[in-house]
């Protein structure tokens, strides 16, 4: 329940805590279609390769036993095919987005791959997943943790929903420190990437957005203490690409 007056941030700008969600919405609605490209766009190509460590670490069994993952805010599926590539035939997916543009991309996506018994894909709220207690071995979330107006809630999710055992992996968008790049990355993110999708979406205000939530989220050692807070142990992170990601790993034992 939202306390009156209790706000968050949307980007650099002060919302009520309860607007952003929808207002988060309506960016990946307007972005979806063309998602994936933008990824590629923004970063070099670079999304892969930190997919692929992301999927390194989380080692997916190749053998027949069973192994479900659930791929919060992953809607387009990026994540998800990556890991079913990775695994043996006991693998299952379980895509959660609140987006449904998001979800329809992944569908087709999973579709023209053939991996639409090994993926499934389900509209849900981080902050309230609609799954039991104890009842995955993996929690992935890419790129989306910053977008949840609690996260603390969504980190108490994903906590509720492990099996003992299993472990929480977060790739999202980190604080640049190596002198030079920060300034070069800085310039990129706002004088480039804005003016890039409005080029390739027809929406620059979307990515503004989207590069101002990097600089609101919190730098890794408070965010893995937020991490630890939910119930995990054993919580790190590693930084790559000179800071520009990190991906943080908790396990609930």
């Amino acid at each position: 329940m939202d306390r009156p007056g209790e706000t968050t941030h949307f980007g650099f700008k002060d919302v009520p805590l309860g607007d952003k969600q929808t207002l988060v919405n309506d960016v990946f609605h307007s972005v979806a279609s063309r998602y994936d490209l933008m990824n590629d766009l923004m970063s070099g190509g670079l999304h892969r390769v930190w997919k692929d460590i992301m999927i390194t670490a989380l080692d997916p069994p190749r053998s027949d036993r069973s192994f479900a993952l659930l791929d919060v805010a992953g809607g387009t599926g990026d994540i998800s095919f990556r890991a079913a590539k990775a695994a043996g035939p006991g693998f299952h997916a379980t895509v959660c987005d609140i987006n449904t543009d998001m979800l329809a991309v992944g569908r087709e996506r999973a579709a023209k791959r053939h991996l639409e018994t090994r993926v499934d894909f389900v509209e849900g709220n981080a902050e309230a997943l609609a799954f039991a207690d104890r009842s995955f071995d993996a929690y992935t979330i890419a790129f989306g943790i910053r977008n949840v107006p609690r996260i603390d809630l969504a980190l108490r999710e994903a906590y509720r929903v492990l099996k003992p055992g299993s472990r929480f992996l977060c790739l999202e968008f980190s604080t640049v420190e190596m002198p030079g790049l920060d300034r070069i990355y800085d310039l990129f993110s706002f004088k480039v990437i804005p003016p890039l999708g409005r080029m390739i979406t027809g929406d620059a205000e979307s990515y503004q957005y989207l590069v101002e939530s990097i600089r609101k989220f919190p730098k890794p050692n408070a965010f893995a203490d937020m991490i630890r807070d939910a119930g995990f142990a054993r919580v790190s992170w590693q930084t790559l690409s000179g800071g520009i990601v990190a991906l943080h790993s908790g396990w609930r034992l």
